[in-house]
């Protein structure tokens, strides 16, 4: 796993290994970023459904619950396929894009 943080944010990427043992090593190494938004490149795997999006969910949720943003980002997957409460986009800026506009909205209490 590659860990780039910048400021509060961290990207994690990974290098050549499932996706079981991707997140098999997330979840490990959670306690150590659970401070910081979260972006996880999901790039490097080339194949990837719906389903394994959705392996992602559980750690989304109690992140997002911890007022922390979570990302993943792929053009592999359909949106119209996952579920509203998983933050999926295309692009590395559109995720940063999109922390800073949540934390805006952690500001203003919306």
């Amino acid at each position: 796993m590659i860990f780039d943080k910048e400021g509060t944010t961290t990207l994690i990427s990974q290098e050549n290994i499932s996706l079981a043992v991707f997140l098999k090593n997330l979840n490990k190494a959670y306690p150590t970023l659970k401070n910081d938004h979260l972006v996880v490149n999901l790039f490097s795997f080339v194949k990837l459904t719906a389903g394994d999006v959705l392996e992602f969910l559980t750690l989304s949720n109690t992140h997002r619950a911890a007022k922390k943003s979570f990302v993943l980002v792929t053009n592999k997957v359909s949106y119209d396929e996952l579920p509203d409460e998983i933050c999926v986009v295309p692009t590395i800026q559109e995720a940063r894009d999109l922390i800073e506009m949540e934390e805006i909205e952690r500001d203003l209490d919306l």
